[in-house]
């Protein structure tokens, strides 16, 4: 009886022994995890769940049952429960970015219920997308959502997730993915390698926190300007020579057009807060002057002010800032530059390019009039994504995220295009950290461009017949220049092949037909590739009369002084159209008779109806018809065509007007 009761005692003395020391690991834990030690807190939580899972208790011990018997408690006063110390695991997990680690853990913890951990459903959705297993992701939002009764910035956000979960299915399924080359250049090194901008055609400047050699223990990995010849190996990395002092960051670029002028992000952290302002350095021979600060309407007096970009004629600055008046955390404003590089005004870009989250990263591609930044705050694929705006500082179009893969499920920032192609994306460098276990790295993406097809038909608008062999010239519409020139097939059909949509007519010509245009710009989707321009139709000329010989017809629209033979102006349209009949058919000749009405002398209106035909004749002589196919006679009133009294002996007027007339007659063809 004695050996039973030993073993016992030797038992609970083990058991108590173990839960003191589980008891030190979940103490321990929950020490780091309060101080934001996420690494040290998930090395000892994960001993206690191992400890508390061991051989010794087997899988359902609990080591405050053993610790219990000894404090007379039900549990470690102010420690974690073990589902507590799950949850914890997995909080520390997911900010380590250790996703694969924390996903298990929180699925656990999802299962205590949503009135335990009301959060936990919501960061396991995050850990999934994560990890890419996206229509996990979309349940466990759902599911987050269902369960969370407070309307809260946690309700928005996982609504935005739910939409950006499915924006990512489709990108990955998009049909032009093939046309997108991504690689990785050579110049990525240990530590962050990103915000990469072109000095020159063959020279690039980016931001690294590479180990350098030549600092001091403790400034190692400190974010420094580095320059590099840069082609497909990009190799040869070395600091720009631009000074820098000591204990203070530096990086995130722009240069001027010329190449001389620099515009410096630094910053430094202290007790983890962060203060960035912006700087300018010119350039003399092969080196860079000391920054100096710009003026206090860019660094602004206790804000964050970060990341410049100079428009390529130097006229303005962009730049991201956390100042009060934007829309939310950091915006992306613009400054007025002088011609030295000094900083005026400064404006934010308003609600179509910053939203209440984050917009950093600015670049603005003038040849394309594209504005190209970073948000998390907009449908996206994850963390920071590209976006670009149409447009020039003051108007811009509602932004657009640039896709898969230019983005991909983690952070995208930093655009630079290399050239003034059309082409936003022929050469262009982004940073990402989409392959990388820790930082940003700079990724190269290039896209094939596919043709621009521009088509349509040509019909007769009466009929809605295609005309066939019609002559179709495609002109640009700001240059004037002409891009092509085709006939309409068979169907009545044109097609053009364009390296770039832009604005442009079509001009349509075809004999018996009046010619016809349509014009059209750009699709306002980029990814159309074929667009077919409404039904074009012309309009038939109506065939002239066939002219009888010997048969008179009134000239319309030809004028005289009142009273006198001299030949208006206003009656040079109705006698050029004479002068065109009259060359298009050489053999012809005519008789121009003028006619009055029965007021004043016979002898008189004769005369006059005598002077106004000649008159008449003269003009067409004047526009180089020979005299001797013309005839002038003046028939006065003896030619009525209608009455010039009424049957009551009454004036009529209007009789009268269309006795006074000017006629034509083919005398032969």
């Amino acid at each position: 009886m004695k050996k039973i009761y030993l073993s016992a005692a030797l038992l609970l003395s083990g058991m108590m022994v173990q839960a003191q020391f589980t008891y030190n690991y979940l103490k321990a834990a929950d020490n780091y995890y309060s101080k934001g030690d996420y690494s040290s807190a998930s090395n000892y939580y994960e001993k206690y769940l191992t400890a508390a899972t061991s051989k010794t208790g087997g899988d359902n011990y609990d080591p405050y049952v053993a610790e219990s018997l000894k404090a007379g408690s039900k549990s470690p006063k102010g420690s974690s429960s073990r589902v507590q110390a799950v949850y914890n695991l997995a909080e520390s997990y997911r900010k380590l970015t250790y996703y694969s680690k924390a996903e298990p853990f929180y699925k656990e913890a999802t299962a205590a219920g949503a009135q335990a951990f009301p959060l936990a459903q919501f960061h396991y959705a995050g850990v999934l997308k994560k990890l890419e297993k996206y229509a996990d992701a979309e349940a466990a939002y759902q599911e987050f959502l269902k369960n969370y009764a407070t309307a809260d910035n946690y309700t928005a956000q996982a609504k935005q997730e739910l939409e950006s979960l499915r924006f990512i299915q489709a990108q990955l399924k998009k049909e032009d993915a093939k046309l997108y080359t991504v690689t990785k250049p050579a110049l990525n090194a240990e530590g962050a390698t990103y915000a990469p901008v072109w000095l020159n055609d063959n020279t690039l400047l980016f931001t690294s926190t590479r180990a350098d050699k030549d600092a001091a223990k403790n400034t190692l990995h400190t974010n420094r300007v580095y320059e590099a010849a840069y082609n497909s190996a990009a190799e040869g990395a070395a600091k720009a020579g631009l000074p820098q002092p000591a204990g203070a960051h530096q990086g995130v670029v722009s240069v001027s057009a010329d190449g001389r002028r620099m515009y410096i992000t630094r910053w430094t952290v202290k007790d983890g807060q962060k203060s960035a302002a912006i700087y300018r350095s010119d350039r003399t021979g092969e080196n860079w002057s000391d920054p100096v600060a710009l003026e206090a309407s860019v660094n602004e007096a206790g804000t964050n002010n970060q990341q410049p970009f100079i428009s390529a004629d130097g006229t303005y600055l962009l730049f991201a800032s956390d100042r009060k008046s934007g829309q939310g955390g950091y915006d992306i404003w613009m400054a007025e530059m002088d011609a030295s590089g000094h900083a005026g005004k400064v404006q934010n870009l308003g609600t179509a390019i910053n939203t209440a989250a984050d917009e950093q990263a600015p670049y603005y591609h003038a040849t394309t009039r594209t504005l190209v930044f970073s948000s998390n705050g907009r449908i996206g694929m994850g963390g920071y994504d590209l976006y670009s705006a149409k447009g020039t500082p003051g108007q811009w179009a509602a932004a657009k995220n640039m896709g898969y893969p230019v983005n991909s499920v983690k952070d995208d920032m930093y655009f630079a295009a290399k050239g003034n192609t059309k082409n936003l994306l022929a050469d262009a460098l982004i940073s990402s950290d989409r392959s990388s276990a820790c930082c940003l790295e700079i990724v190269a993406v290039q896209k094939k461009q596919p043709a621009r097809v521009v088509s349509g038909i040509v019909i007769d608008c009466g009929t809605g017949s295609p005309l066939a062999n019609a002559e179709v010239a495609l002109l640009d519409t700001v240059s004037g220049r002409p891009v092509g020139r085709q006939q309409t097939n068979a169907e009545g059909r044109y097609s053009f092949t364009l390296e770039e949509f832009q604005p442009l007519k079509v001009i349509a010509t075809v004999q018996q037909y009046e010619q016809g245009s349509v014009s059209f710009t750009a699709p306002a989707d980029e990814e159309v590739v074929i667009v077919t321009n409404p039904s074009l139709c012309l309009v038939k000329v109506p065939a002239k009369p066939e002219l009888e010989v010997g048969k008179a017809k009134v000239m319309e629209h030809v004028y005289y002084e009142l009273n006198k033979a001299t030949v208006l102006d206003e009656s040079k349209g109705a006698l050029d159209e004479l002068v065109q009949l009259l060359t298009e058919n050489p053999a012809m000749t005519i008789e121009i008779s003028g006619h009055t009405d029965s007021i004043g002398r016979k002898a008189y209106n004769r005369k006059l109806s005598q002077q106004r035909a000649d008159n008449v004749v003269a003009y067409l002589v004047s526009k180089g018809i020979d005299a001797a196919r013309l005839k002038a006679v003046g028939y006065g009133d003896t030619v009525p065509v209608a009455p010039n009294s009424n049957e009551d002996g009454s004036d009529n007027a209007e009789g009268r007007k269309q006795n006074r007339r000017t006629e034509f007659k083919v005398l032969s063809k």
